[in-house]
């Protein structure tokens, strides 16, 4: 709640994220499920954090997130929190190229930025150079520390920020949200750790 405020009060542009999108459509986290059977049950883990969720923002929160583009451009480079048509398909780093043809493609600026995987790296392609912003929490890295992205003319870099993680992760435990112990055991670790 506090961050949607603090975002909103300073007026930075932004994009939806997957996140979001299930508080206003929850059928999406769904239907995401159902396609992936393999990941289908830690899903339906996420699915119950929506209501508390939805009830911690209030409805002018949700229906500002709901009007956040998927796609926002500059001179120079486009951000999507996962692919520009897809909030919950994203490609992984690989060394291929072929992995971000499609997505690249839509864009057709420079520079393409992403997040959605929580692991920062940036790929200089032939044509463009592809960013992912890693997390400012629940990094998938290893690294526990804040991450994002400075965009600078050509050059992109990745940033990390030192936090304190232990506090955040007790505040976690103390907010009632369901899983809350999976999440925080995440957050301390830096990286996906399977629910117990």
């Amino acid at each position: 709640m506090e961050i949607i405020d603090q975002v909103r009060s300073l007026g930075w542009p932004g994009v939806r994220g997957n996140t979001d999108e299930m508080l206003w459509a929850p059928q999406r986290l769904a239907e995401y499920a159902a396609t992936n059977p393999k990941i289908a049950p830690i899903l339906a883990m996420v699915q119950e954090t929506i209501h508390p969720t939805l009830a911690s923002i209030g409805e002018e929160r949700l229906r500002w997130l709901e009007g956040l583009p998927a796609l926002y451009s500059q001179p120079g480079f486009s951000l999507v929190h996962a692919s520009p048509d897809d909030l919950w398909r994203a490609p992984w780093p690989m060394p291929a190229t072929k992995n971000y043809r499609v997505p690249t493609r839509r864009c057709g600026l420079p520079s393409w930025v992403y997040g959605h995987i929580h692991c920062p790296y940036i790929r200089r392609l032939r044509a463009m150079t592809v960013g992912n912003t890693g997390s400012v929490s629940q990094s998938y890295d290893g690294d526990t520390r804040a991450s994002y992205l400075v965009i600078d003319g050509e050059s992109i870099t990745i940033r990390r920020v030192e936090y304190d993680v232990e506090s955040e992760a007790k505040e976690l435990l103390r907010s009632g949200l369901p899983h809350a112990d999976w999440l925080a055991r995440m957050l301390l670790a830096g990286k996906y750790c399977p629910p117990e």
